[in-house]
């Protein structure tokens, strides 16, 4: 498996993503999420990977995606072949997507 790397350096634009969700549905949550990072996402122009997260309260997931650039991630928020995908979630839970730069890195 190849190691995500996450830098400062590198020129990638990195979606954060934390969704609210009944502690009843988040299983079903990341079932969708990772299917979708399987299925959908990474057949899009410019995806380089996802992590999910799931919330020890179980009323959260969190979604670390990398995209090659900010236009190849709102590519795929406007990609009428995915709002089918993005509806589900809404179903069953709220989120806003937020892209960043990485700023800095501390790691020993």
């Amino acid at each position: 498996m190849d190691k995500i790397e996450i830098s400062p350096t590198n020129e990638m634009t990195t979606l954060i993503n934390l969704f609210n969700v009944e502690p009843e549905n988040l299983g079903e949550l990341v079932d969708i999420l990772e299917q979708g990072a399987a299925n959908l996402l990474s057949k899009q122009s410019g995806y380089i990977s996802s992590s999910i997260h799931r919330s020890k309260d179980g009323k959260h997931a969190l979604v670390y995606s990398q995209w090659r650039s900010q236009e190849d991630f709102q590519a795929v928020r406007t990609n009428p072949a995915l709002q089918q995908y993005f509806g589900r979630l809404r179903e069953i839970a709220t989120f806003e997507p937020i892209s960043y730069e990485v700023s800095y890195v501390h790691h020993i």
